[in-house]
């Protein structure tokens, strides 16, 4: 595990070191219509991911970027360390040291050949909309726990992280960055489009989606029915323990051994109506329009009980 968090903080680090000798409009570049920071991704490496097949027992996470997947990431990763503890003995037990840096789309064009070579089961995270996923992730039916959050704490949760990390542009005013964030111009795209897509999905047996919200109202029940969706079964000990690893309070205190200077700027408040900080009424009412164009009707956007959480 050790192994792995260094690739990560390594990736990271340099992406920041990278990222401050850049000007701001090349931070981010363009593959099929969305925008991705250059630091971390590339057009090879997704390229390269059309390759990449996916396993029927792969643990996966797909959430738009701020909605807590990172939280959630750590839940997945506790989960399944415990299940291959109890299901494989020590000679046959993950050899946790050769995990991959979890984000499918972040890293090299060789990364996915060393995926490959991984021993089930792997825990992979996105941020990625459906129909840009490989193929062999729906052909496979690998499960996919689908993590949303109410739009204008995603809103104000990435505004505070654009200015924080220098990988992504960053903005001189909450004014300017509304402005971008409600047309999609945004690293890894629009939020709308990400719900809107996934909706088409949200009935597919190997969905299970869950919300920030619900996650933090009752973390305990949600880590339950995280593990159950995944066929992991946990003592009231196990269940404890995840709970209390993943607290936000324990993964802040150690967000620079985990993500190093990333961590800092990844675990700021972690917490729900955050927004009311920043929205004012005219940006209240646009979002509120925009939620009921493009996401009221869904099954998501029903479950993201936007009256209760986004509403003054």
């Amino acid at each position: 595990m050790e192994k792995s968090r260094k690739k990560f903080v390594d990736l990271i680090d340099k992406a920041i070191v990278a990222a401050n000798t850049m000007d701001r409009e090349e931070l981010l570049f363009s593959y099929k219509g969305i925008l991705y920071p250059t630091t971390i991704c590339s057009p090879e490496v997704f390229r390269a991911m059309e390759s990449f097949e996916a396993r029927t027992d792969d643990v996966i996470l797909a959430g738009y970027p701020k909605s807590g997947t990172n939280w959630v990431g750590q839940i997945l990763t506790d989960l399944v360390t415990i299940s291959e503890k109890k299901n494989q003995d020590e000679e046959n037990s993950v050899n946790e040291e050769e995990l991959e840096f979890p984000y499918l789309e972040i890293g090299d064009v060789e990364k996915y050949e060393r995926m490959n070579k991984l021993t089930s089961r792997r825990v992979i995270l996105t941020h990625l909309l459906p129909d840009n996923l490989p193929r062999s992730v729906f052909k496979n039916k690998a499960k996919i726990l689908l993590l949303i959050r109410n739009p204008k704490d995603v809103a104000t949760s990435f505004y505070h992280f654009s200015n924080g990390l220098s990988s992504i542009p960053s903005y001189e005013t909450w004014n300017d960055f509304i402005t971008d964030f409600m047309i999609g111009r945004m690293p890894w795209g629009s939020y709308f489009d990400f719900v809107s897509e996934w909706n088409k999905h949200v009935d597919d047996e190997n969905i299970m989606p869950i919300t920030y919200e619900e996650l933090k109202e009752n973390q305990v029940l949600g880590v339950k029915n995280i593990a159950a969706f995944f066929g992991i079964s946990l003592t009231e000990e196990e269940l404890q323990s995840v709970t209390e690893r993943s607290s936000f309070q324990s993964m802040k205190e150690n967000s620079l051994k985990t993500h190093g200077a990333l961590g800092s700027i990844l675990f700021r408040k972690g917490g729900v109506s955050d927004w009311k900080s920043l929205f004012n009424e005219d940006q209240n009412q646009e979002m509120d329009k925009a939620f009921e164009e493009h996401i009221a009707g869904t099954k998501l956007g029903a479950k993201l009980k936007y009256e209760v959480y986004c509403k003054t």
